[in-house]
């Protein structure tokens, strides 16, 4: 199998249908001015993550040079260039969900998945982060996996019923 990829990284974008989706994306946004952004986000979209490969093709389609891309997407919590799990686990620490008891939120749901901040299950079925304000300071402490907010969650032995949830 032929390797079309310039930068030698050993992926061969022609066998990936996600690599002709990500062009068809940065062809019909490449006048625009500041496009690296909505490019960077429409990747993660496709990738699921930004992995070097991936930002390597970004940089040879748009001539923005792998430092930047690299910075962009390290510097912003929204993107990610390690895999992350199907389902996205928030604990919001931001001072409302903090001072309500979010670190223990935190802890439980840490210690339930066994992995750290940051961390994605073996599994890859979840990856928690620490969030800041989820605009939800009424409802604290405040968890949010995927789209769905769970709030007043000061009795923490509710959280491995939520959790099962996503697991089927």
């Amino acid at each position: 199998m032929q390797n079309d990829c310039a930068c030698n990284c050993g992926c061969n974008k022609t066998d990936d249908p996600r690599f002709a989706e990500l062009k068809t994306f940065i062809d019909s946004v490449k006048e625009v001015k500041g496009n690296t952004m909505a490019v960077l986000q429409e990747a993660q979209h496709i990738f699921g993550y930004l992995p070097l490969e991936v930002q390597r093709y970004i940089s040879e389609e748009t001539g923005v040079s792998m430092a930047e891309l690299y910075g962009i997407a390290t510097f912003y919590s929204q993107f990610a260039i390690t895999p992350r799990g199907k389902h996205h686990v928030g604990i919001c620490l931001g001072t409302a969900c903090y001072v309500k008891g979010a670190q223990k939120v935190l802890d439980k749901v840490l210690q339930e998945l066994d992995v750290n901040v940051g961390g994605t299950t073996p599994d890859s079925l979840f990856t928690v982060d620490a969030t800041r304000c989820l605009g939800c300071c009424g409802l604290a402490p405040v968890m949010m996996i995927d789209d769905d907010v769970y709030a007043n969650l000061d009795d923490t032995d509710v959280i491995p019923g939520i959790l099962e949830k996503y697991r089927g």
